[in-house]
């Protein structure tokens, strides 16, 4: 049973067009992770999925249960092209952006609790798991964002989008700029994330990493989809190898 499909999906800036007739489904449990090129299109796809942009044609599709915390009782399958982020996140999916975006001038705890701004039930286990996965955000808890290292913002970006307790977990480049160490720490992570219960959908530059850890994945070429296998399979693909993993 998918919990997230995209049928056919166009994404336009202005005249541009950045996504065409995008379709993949991504099923509860799972990792899938999305590999291309920059530009390729796709920060615009996770963006479309949580309602920052808007599609032109074509539909996301949500099928999750909408039970938890923050949600208001409903069951899917839902349409999300007409719904803004907020409503987005309250049916159980949370983005964890490129770039961290964490609250430079706000403690650690502080920008945790953030994540669960639409939760009205107590957070206090949740913030103990998110610590228990991430160790260092507990030592820093009441230190100022902006003054931890990257990947460590990497790690409170995603904790904060954990907070809201979502099946679905947007992950947009999570590697980003961090050192190799560092790197697999997150992808353990992931792992952990995932074993959890959490589905994760993962966009990702270090394709090898992302192939690694996925169950299965897509490859956006110019806003298309021009693959989708096991992500095992993919790895050992002639093509995949030559464009995304050095050959």
């Amino acid at each position: 049973m998918p919990l997230l499909t995209l049928s056919n999906l166009d994404v336009a800036y202005g005249p541009i067009k950045a996504l065409h007739g995008v379709s993949l489904h991504i099923d509860r449990g799972e990792i899938v992770t999305l590999i291309g090129a920059n530009g390729a299109g796709k920060t615009t796809l996770l963006r479309t999925v949580s309602g920052f942009l808007r599609p032109t044609a074509g539909d996301v599709t949500w099928h999750g249960s909408a039970d938890g915390p923050a949600a208001g009782g409903t069951a899917g399958p839902t349409s999300l092209k007409s719904l803004r982020p907020d409503q987005i996140v309250r049916l159980g999916v949370s983005h964890s952006p490129e770039g961290r975006q964490v609250f430079p001038a706000l403690t650690v705890l502080d920008n945790l609790k953030l994540g669960a701004y639409q939760r009205t039930d107590p957070i206090d286990a949740d913030l103990e798991k998110c610590f228990g996965l991430f160790p260092v955000l507990a030592e820093r808890r009441h230190q100022r964002s902006g003054t931890l290292s990257g990947g460590e913002q990497q790690m409170l970006a995603m904790g904060r989008a954990i907070m809201q307790r979502p099946q679905l977990l947007l992950l947009d480049e999570p590697s980003l700029g961090l050192a190799p160490l560092v790197v697999r720490k997150i992808f353990d992570i992931i792992r952990e994330i995932n074993a959890g219960g959490t589905t994760i959908f993962l966009v990702e530059q270090n394709a090898h990493m992302a192939l690694k850890v996925a169950h299965r994945a897509y490859v956006l070429q110019t806003g298309r989809v021009i693959k989708t296998d096991r992500a095992a399979a993919l790895l050992d693909d002639p093509e995949v190898r030559a464009a995304y993993l050095g050959g």
